[in-house]
């Protein structure tokens, strides 16, 4: 089967490729940068790069595939509308056509359990819930491309939407890192009184969702699965085991939520009133997130496409700290070692 994989520059879609290049597959990678991507050239992937908004280029890269794995977009929880509404909606927009257009049989999509959050605690969260409100730009564009994949699906596109929650393993550059970093410079709290538990996602078990996507039957299809772990955890107790595990020191104090909420309002306010309105330090939704239980009902995923998490989050854990302790080094170098030493 070739395979296009959108997105393959980043650590979702390369840990993606780089899975589905060793199971035989044969892989054709997207990506805005072309460097960022030697590294599955040299593996045998197909690379090419370029952007999803350029619809003749979609068009060239998706030709002779039999399906799309569509891991591009815009993360993150500042910026401008527009700039989530381009880079999830309009280019989830463009894949589906050049989908149709080149006879592609099946597209698999990566979406986001951030279409659920409204900044409340919310505990076996099923794929049917729609939140009152959006909490930011992100979720709201994910749910708007989500809704383009499935009309698609409504057309003879065969597809699915896999929503993987606080994906982690060698490469993550978003979660653990960002906290670590804010640990060193001392300016990290535990947010509220540290007892939320969350869903963690080991990078390997994602990949196994998104082959069980790729080959699920008929009766599969049209729909999105919740994909984690399926055994919410303590975060702020796993943090500190991380840091255990880094031989840092402790994380030990709090900061009540409110107090946390306000000073990321803040934040954001004298952010929007700065020329050029740079990311602060501090933002609303991570106050939510750091502060809130959240975890997903994974037993569609499990019945329906045969899902089973082999990973466990300790493990994961353990995968992000080796790497990191390796000073983050590029997938390149990291990964064929740690493949050839287990």
């Amino acid at each position: 089967m070739r395979i296009l994989v959108t997105g393959a520059s980043g650590f979702i879609g390369g840990r993606f490729s780089a899975d589905a290049l060793a199971r035989g597959l044969q892989v054709r990678c997207s990506g805005r940068k072309g460097a960022a991507m030697q590294w599955l050239d040299d593996r045998g992937a197909e690379c090419i790069a370029g952007d999803l908004l350029d619809t003749d280029f979609i068009a060239r890269a998706s030709r002779d595939c039999e399906a799309i794995v569509h891991c591009a977009g815009a993360v993150g929880t500042w910026g401008r509308y527009a700039h989530f509404y381009q880079a999830n909606v309009t280019a989830t927009e463009n894949v589906l056509a050049a989908a149709a257009r080149n006879g592609v049989r099946r597209l698999v999509h990566l979406s986001s359990p951030s279409i659920y959050f409204d900044g409340k605690s919310h505990r076996d969260v099923t794929e049917d819930f729609v939140p009152p409100r959006f909490f930011d730009h992100y979720g709201a564009t994910k749910y708007l491309a989500d809704q383009r994949v499935f009309a698609a699906g409504r057309t003879g596109l065969e597809v699915l939407a896999l929503r993987p929650r606080f994906v982690i393993g060698a490469g993550d550059t978003s979660i653990f890192p960002r906290l670590l970093r804010a640990h060193q410079s001392g300016r990290l709290r535990i947010i509220g009184n540290g007892s939320n538990r969350v869903d963690l996602t080991p990078v390997e078990n994602l990949n196994q969702a998104m082959h069980a996507a790729l080959a699920a039957p008929a009766s599969a299809l049209g729909r999105a699965y919740n994909i984690s772990n399926g055994e919410p955890v303590p975060f702020w107790a796993a943090f500190n085991g991380l840091l255990q595990r880094l031989d840092m020191p402790p994380l030990q104090r709090h900061i009540p939520y409110p107090l946390a909420y306000a000073l990321a309002t803040l934040a954001e306010t004298h952010a929007r009133l700065t020329p050029g309105q740079p990311e602060p330090a501090m933002l609303r939704l991570g106050m939510a997130v750091m502060a809130r239980d959240f975890n997903l009902d994974i037993s569609a995923a499990r019945r329906e496409l045969g899902y089973q998490p082999r990973v466990s989050a300790e493990q994961g854990i353990e995968h992000f700290a080796q790497w990191w302790q390796a000073g983050m080094p590029s997938l390149a170098d990291y990964l064929p070692a740690v493949d050839a030493h287990r």
